[in-house]
């Protein structure tokens, strides 16, 4: 099968569908669902999406199953603005910002187990989740540290109503995914359980290579939730949720000219236990205590062909005690107050000795009041205050406001000040990775005091200059802006834009601080840039007849680190090669700003739905634009004489028919267009296909 077959197919959907019955009561029934969708992410309490005055994007349980998804990163990744990253897994990329910085949520509950700041979102099925809401924008005013990018935040299902499914498919890289799921109710108490299974055997992307890009992988997830009212005025909801996740390791890594082979496996649970008891004291007095308790570990044994071997192991436990109260002041004035306690503690050997604890403590308090002076008018502020005990206390504060014009045009503005704090690794770790050639990283906190005893000994070839530069860590801060609308043209088209600018300061990155004798390399962690982000996004939907809708998004993005560009600016401090390889100052049209980020990024969507539900087709398109990834000129700063990765698309086509019984039956290829780049996009494969079947059933109630 290709590319020109695929095309064409392609293009004979949308033909023939564009052909269909125009339905203009189903445009405005369609949008005005969309606008009354309760969100709580943006707030931290119920609102309806139409009144909600920051950037808030939804991802309905039904999109997920018709785009055929399997984990969170497949279905982020089709989603206008961001670009999932592939170092050290799947993480996200918002508004330009790198995945450190955007909070991960489930059921309102961060997830911990990062690795070298990334959450990898392979880590979580799909399966069970009723919706996503992504807040982008800095939202540290009620979330506290890495909310700096935004929140993404993933509601599961909780449904108690006598009803389950179960489901299974396969695809290409014998890839199996099992799901089962069932809610009922026994008496008062609700229970609903639900499993994932998923295996692959994973893939070469590398012609002659033994070594897999994809690793063969096996996950198991269950998730037991319970909901019981204790009085008419009173309910307490529980959540237990388990990921236990398998791979076996094939790596070779290519460090200062040494190629290191290594074979062995990794493993990593995830438990996550939360509790909430809610209390409405009067019908404008709401108040709920949240508990809840979180435990990542994960372990790596690797087998080397240098006989040095490799055996990491990382245990992260997190604690949070929450109290939040609601009060509705008057009909048009609310207010929304809570504090915590946060207790985090890790276990590493990359912190010297996996029995050696470390760990930290946070306070906080948050306040947001929302006003409406008049009906069209909504308006927002707020304040967080975090007390940590590592470092410097953090006042984040945020404001918006919404107008609506009249029903067919709105206007929103916000601005929020985000922050991140130091997490452990940048604190404290002593890392040297035989894996990868010997190259070591030290945290802030232990840095000088290593380098000085391997100085000591006689080990350190040369220092670097940033090694003047060590000190106590400060937290990353960033000043955000977005400022946008929300329009109906015509009665089947919705369109959206949001205008963005974040500047950081402080950010914290890895530095060469020393080389070794043996010429390894030591890194560490300084605080070193200003930057900025800017760009626009943009959202059109269009229901182009009966059963057919189409959605277009697009980001255009810039950055820059605000250091270099002065430099730039000033002249006769950055050189590159010419056509001739002659050395030019750099001018400020060949900067690039920071790098792994594409200036246009676009999506394409169209789906079609037989108006009785009975089957659909669905096409979505991802394009980016190309973004730099290497410094090929040596300058150390990023310009248009570097390396690139190239421009690319994908096309994923899914379909799927409903039988009246209750079964489901869907098919589908991914990367239709069999893109493939096996060093910038290790986790994209060639084509592939699946299948699926699903049924739905009621069970008897108890």
């Amino acid at each position: 099968m290709g590319k020109k077959w695929i095309l064409m197919m392609a293009a004979q959907f949308s033909v023939g569908l564009l052909c269909a019955q125009d339905l203009k009561k189903a445009a405005d029934t369609l949008f005005q669902k969309e606008l009354n969708e309760v969100v709580v992410t943006a707030t931290r309490n119920e609102r309806k999406l139409g009144n909600v005055a920051v950037p808030v994007s939804i991802i309905s349980q039904k999109t997920i199953q018709q785009a055929a998804s399997l984990r969170l990163k497949d279905i982020l990744q089709e989603q206008p603005g961001l670009f999932i990253t592939s170092g050290f897994g799947a993480g996200v990329q918002m508004q330009g910002l790198n995945p450190d910085y955007t909070l991960i949520l489930v059921d309102g509950e961060p997830l911990v187990g990062r690795t070298s700041g990334v959450l990898d979102l392979n880590r979580l099925t799909v399966g069970n989740i009723r919706k996503i809401e992504i807040v982008k924008g800095p939202s540290s005013g009620l979330y506290g540290s890495e909310a700096l990018a935004g929140v993404i935040n993933i509601i599961t299902d909780k449904s108690y109503d006598g009803s389950g499914q179960v489901s299974a498919r396969y695809g290409t890289y014998q890839t199996v995914d099992l799901n089962g799921s069932a809610g009922m109710r026994f008496g008062k108490l609700g229970v609903q359980a639900f499993i994932n299974h998923f295996r692959t055997d994973g893939y070469s992307i590398r012609p002659f290579s033994v070594e897999r890009s994809k690793l063969p992988i096996s996950r198991t997830t269950p998730q037991l939730q319970l909901n019981m009212p204790l009085g008419s005025r009173t309910t307490w909801n529980g959540s237990v949720r388990y990921n236990h996740e398998y791979i076996k390791n094939e790596i070779t890594v290519t460090n200062n000219g040494l190629s290191t082979v290594s074979n062995g496996r990794e493993r990593n649970r995830d438990l996550n236990i939360s509790s909430t008891l809610t209390h409405q004291f009067h019908k404008n007095l709401k108040s709920s205590l949240r508990l809840y308790a979180t435990r990542f570990e994960g372990s790596q044994v690797l087998n080397t062909n240098n006989g040095a071997g490799y055996d990491d192991y990382f245990l992260q436990q997190f604690y949070r005690a929450e109290n939040q109260t609601d009060i509705n002041l008057r009909k048009n004035i609310s207010l929304t107050a809570g504090a915590g306690y946060i207790r985090e503690m890790v276990n590493s050997n990359r912190y010297d000795d996996k029995n050696s604890r470390k760990d930290n403590d946070v306070l906080y308090g948050f306040m947001q009041a929302e006003w409406k002076p008049v009906s069209s008018l909504v308006l927002i502020g707020g304040l967080r205050y975090d007390d940590n005990r590592l470092y410097a206390s953090a006042f984040s504060p945020k404001i918006a406001a919404k107008y609506t014009v009249n029903p067919r045009f709105s206007l929103q503005a916000s601005y929020g000040r985000g922050f991140k704090a130091p997490d452990f690794r940048q604190l404290y770790l002593n890392f040297t990775n035989t894996a990868a050639g010997g190259y070591s990283v030290l945290g802030a906190l232990e840095a000088r005091e290593t380098l000085a005893q391997l100085n000591a000994a006689g080990l350190i070839k040369q220092f670097e200059d940033d090694y003047g530069k060590l000190a106590s860590l400060k937290p990353e801060f960033s000043n955000g802006i977005n400022i946008g609308f929300t329009a109906f043209p015509v009665k089947k088209v919705q369109w959206q834009v949001n205008l963005f600018r974040n500047d950081i300061s402080n950010l914290i990155e890895s530095r060469l601080m020393a080389v070794r004798v043996d010429n390894s390399q030591i890194f560490s962690y300084i605080n070193v840039q200003r930057a900025y982000t800017q760009g626009v996004e943009t959202n059109v939907k269009y229901l182009v007849g009966k059963g057919f809708q189409a959605d277009l998004g697009y980001q255009f993005l810039q950055t820059a680190d605000k250091d270099q560009l002065k430099k730039i600016k000033e002249g006769n401090y950055y050189f590159t090669r010419d056509e001739n390889n002659f050395s030019v100052p750099l001018k400020r049209s060949d900067y690039i700003g920071l790098p792994n980020r594409s200036p246009h990024m676009a999506t394409v969507k169209l789906l079609y739905e037989k108006p009785n539900q009975s089957w659909f087709v669905n096409t979505r398109a991802i394009y980016r634009s190309k973004w730099v990834v290497s410094d090929r000129d040596g300058n150390g700063i990023y310009n248009k004489q570097d390396e690139f990765a190239r421009a690319y698309v994908l096309l994923n086509l899914s379909g799927g028919y409903h039988f009246r019984n209750g079964i489901r039956l869907q098919a589908g290829i991914e990367n239709a267009l069999d893109h493939v780049d096996a060093i910038n996009l290790p986790n994209a494969p060639g084509r592939s296909f699946y299948g699926s079947i699903t049924y739905q059933f009621k069970t008897k109630k108890k």
